[in-house]
This record gives C-alpha cells, sequence and structure tokens, in this order.
C-alpha cells in the first residue's frame, strides 16, 4: 500500500517539488503554499498562508505567466502513471465549475444555460480495482464558447471546439499504457462515443462505458442488425446479485434483485463522423456488452438498469461480474469532484483572472486526491499497523486527545476511525465506514494541535 503521506509538508514536497515554473524559487514557493492549503483545503487563501507576507506571494506566484495549470500537475499525473501497475481503472468525468454571472473574472465562459462564468474541467482518476486511489492520470481544462446552434449533426462534428474533445484530449494526454500494465477507462453515458472507441483502440486502453442510447443499432454475432434493447432482450439470464440501494429523495432505501445478462456484438461507424475517424479507417469496433436489470421493482419505482458495454473478455458470468465490478467504482469520481467543489471550496476562491483560477485548481485538484486518499487508506489495508503509516508522534497524540491509554499497537482501522470521530464521526454500529469529510475534520484538528505542541516544545512520544 502506498499510502498517503499525512505530514503536509512531506506531501507537498513530494507532488511539486519538481514541478517547472521557470525559476527554482517558484518552485519553493509552490510547495510552501501548497502545504498551507493541504493543511487547511477549505480555507480562503488568506486564511490558508496566515500572514500578509506569505498572502502576497501566493497572489505573486499565481499571477506569474509560467505559473499554469499543466505546469503544477504535470509531475503529479506523471508520477500516478508510474504506479500503474498490472490494472489500473482510470474513471472518466466532467464537471462544470462555475463562479458565478455577476463576479468581474476575465476570460471565463459561459456555463450551464448561459447563467453563470466558468469552466469545464474533464479528469482521469486513477486507482486500483481493489479501491487504493493512486492520484489523477491527467485532466482537460475546457472553456464553453457563444456560437449558435449548429443546425445538424454533421454540423457539429466539424466544430473543433465541441465538447466531446476533452474526451479524446484527455485519452491523448493519459497515452499508452507501459507493458505489463493495462488501463481500463470507466465512463458514464457521456463516454459512450465512436470516435472515443477508435481513440482509446488505438492507445491500447480498455474501456467499461454506460450505453446512452440503447435503440442504436448493433451487428450482432450472427450478422443481424438491431437495436440494441432488442438484442439484450435475446440474451438468455447468466445469474444474478443483490445490490443495497440507499434512500434518495424519490424513493426508500431497498434491497435491487438484479439478473446479469451478456453478450457480443458489432458497433458500425456511424454515417455522421468526424474528419478524425474517416482518415483512422476504422469501419466497426467489435465489443462485448453487459446487461444488468433489476427484476420485481417495486410499484412506483424505475428499475435500476445498467447496459455496459465493455472491451474485456466476457466468456462468462465471473467476466460479466468482473465488468460490473469495475463500473461501480464510478462514483469515486463523482465523490473527487465533491472534494474539489465542497471540501476545497473552489468556486469560492476570489480571483480576478482565469488564468490564476486555472493554476489554483490544478494544486486544489491534487489536494481532493489527498482527501480521497485519507479514507482509501483507513480500507485498502485496514489490519496493517498503523506505525508503518503513520508517525508515531500522531498516533500518541490522538490517543491523548481521544482519552485512550497509550498503545503503539493500533491498526490502520482503529487510527483513521480515531481521527475521524474527532472530525465527527460517530463510529455506532450502523454508521458504516468514515467518509474523506469528517477524516479531513479530524486530520485538520491533529494538525493544529501538532502544531501547538511542536510551537511549546513538547515531545509527543
Amino acid at each position: 500500500m502506498s499510502g498517503v503521506v499525512l505530514d503536509v509538508n512531506d506531501w507537498a514536497e513530494q507532488q511539486f517539488a519538481s514541478c517547472t515554473l521557470g525559476d527554482t524559487r517558484r518552485t519553493r514557493r509552490l510547495v510552501r503554499f501548497a502545504a498551507q492549503v493541504a493543511a487547511d483545503p477549505s480555507g480562503s487563501t488568506l486564511r490558508e498562508t496566515e500572514n500578509w507576507a506569505d498572502l502576497k506571494a501566493a497572489y505573486r506566484l499565481l499571477g506569474c505567466a509560467d505559473v499554469t495549470f499543466a505546469a503544477v500537475t504535470a509531475p503529479h499525473y506523471a508520477a500516478t502513471r508510474q504506479k500503474a501497475t498490472k490494472v489500473c481503472l482510470i474513471l472518466m468525468d466532467t464537471t462544470e465549475t462555475d463562479f458565478g454571472r455577476f463576479r468581474q473574472i476575465e476570460g471565463l465562459g459561459p456555463t450551464g444555460n448561459d447563467g453563470g462564468r466558468g469552466f469545464l474541467l474533464h479528469s482521469g482518476l486513477a486507482m486500483s480495482p481493489d479501491g487504493e486511489v493512486l492520484g489523477l492520470a491527467g485532466q482537460v481544462i475546457r472553456y464553453r464558447k457563444n456560437v449558435a446552434r449548429q443546425s445538424s449533426g454533421a454540423q457539429r462534428l466539424r466544430r473543433a471546439d465541441r465538447e466531446s474533445v476533452m474526451w479524446y484530449d484527455l485519452v491523448g494526454q493519459i497515452g499508452s499504457p507501459a507493458d505489463g500494465t493495462q488501463y481500463v477507462a470507466i465512463c458514464d453515458r457521456g463516454g459512450d462515443q465512436y470516435e472515443l472507441y477508435c481513440r482509446m483502440r488505438q492507445r491500447r486502453m480498455d474501456w467499461v462505458v454506460r450505453a446512452s442510447q440503447l435503440h442504436r443499432k448493433i451487428v450482432t454475432p450472427e450478422g443481424q442488425k438491431m437495436p440494441l434493447d432488442d438484442y439484450t432482450d435475446t440474451l438468455p439470464v447468466a445469474g444474478g446479485y443483490q445490490l443495497e440501494l440507499p434512500a434518495t429523495k424519490d424513493h426508500t432505501a431497498r434491497t435491487a434483485e438484479l439478473e446479469v445478462r451478456f453478450g457480443h456484438l458489432t458497433m458500425c461507424r456511424p454515417p455522421s463522423v468526424s474528419t478524425w475517424v474517416r482518415q483512422c479507417g476504422v469501419e466497426a469496433v467489435e465489443m462485448g456488452v453487459v446487461d444488468v436489470r433489476e427484476v420485481k421493482a417495486p410499484a412506483g419505482v424505475e428499475p435500476l438498469r445498467w447496459v455496459l458495454y465493455c472491451s474485456l473478455p466476457v466468456q462468462s458470468f465471473s467476466g460479466a461480474w468482473r465488468v460490473i465490478e469495475y463500473y461501480e467504482q464510478r462514483p469515486l469520481i463523482e465523490e473527487f469532484h465533491k472534494g474539489l467543489k465542497t471540501g476545497c471550496r473552489l468556486e469560492e476562491r476570489q480571483y480576478r483572472t482565469a488564468g490564476r483560477l486555472e493554476a489554483l485548481t490544478g494544486l486544489l485538484s491534487i489536494v481532493a486526491v489527498r482527501l480521497l486518499q485519507l479514507r482509501s487508506a483507513s480500507r485498502h489495508q485496514p489490519e496493517r499497523p498503523a506505525r508503518e503509516v503513520v508517525p508515531m508522534k500522531w498516533i500518541l497524540l490522538l490517543q491523548r486527545l481521544r482519552r485512550h491509554p497509550p498503545r503503539r499497537d493500533w491498526s490502520v482501522r482503529e487510527f483513521y476511525r480515531e481521527l475521524a470521530k474527532l472530525g465527527g464521526f460517530l463510529g455506532r454500529k450502523r454508521d458504516g465506514e468514515p467518509g474523506w469529510i469528517t477524516l479531513w475534520h479530524g486530520f485538520y484538528k491533529l494538525h493544529l494541535c501538532l502544531r501547538g505542541a511542536e510551537a511549546l516544545g513538547r515531545k509527543c512520544g
């Protein structure tokens, strides 16, 4: 287990010391600023820096032309891809940042229905199949343009600024996996694009993508052309399982009974495609399909259904189950977006140019990964001795704060649960495992206590 480096100064040095910003002094300043942000991600820049000199230095740093989104994040992306061994899942998704329509911020584009100003952030979050968060494999920022709606799909495909280009740029940025490594892109409906399948195949990247159009015409193994939905209805049930669904505003919590079908198909090139697709010469893409559908859903509740395209071999129920397990990891990237927007308060940052916000977004994205890794570390190898992951003085101080007798044999799980309790986690029998928010709040309190102890010259352990 790689774990997360808890000491913010060591973490900042690891993540940003190799950034190329045109001057080594800028790099040192970035490392210092990153440590300050990591210690208090939800604070304003004023609260994070704590004094006027550091605040001015942070503003100057982010305003420098050499301090860009790409320059801040490039070492992290490279390190993440180097961590990937064997199978690496890359969760891909887009979030829309909105800094409001009334703030005077130079260089932003329209958001929503032109009701705000901001940009799109498309990210690839890398993780191992067993749940360890490796980091970001790549990211792309894109600005919407104020353009008139085109009259046809063919005309939209000829536009260089169409939003689907983000997916292609991200695949190109991540590149092909190293020998002995397998990349598997996990995408929701937004990734169901013929051109994206072609580009991933070109980069030797596998995929699990949720189908967006069940009426799309596909070719069956027997050579018959029919809608996808009609084809999946012909597939036999290979097995089933139960899934616990949490309560939402629309329905109560329930145990869903799910049936699984699988098959193989060929997706032919659509009539309207981009110039790149025509030039690449791919006329059809063969792939598998896994259909997960709920049976006996309660009255008035829309049954759960996933239809998943995949490039992975699916010859049995176990192969289909692997595809389902991979896709069930996809919500983690939504947690990443939550960490970026809620945990790090990206949209509340008071900067007046898009360039500064881009550079800050790169820094905060890596901080948001750190928040996720706090949770991952508590779940990946829970029985590992905590002293192998956490400085002993942290363990002893947390034991004092939680009023436990001093012990040196805490497990990783015990340490993180007590850390989360310091941040508001109750730890009752039915509360499950703590999330990153309570873990972060506990870490923030522990970090302040460590700073206080060091300032007073005390020894903890």
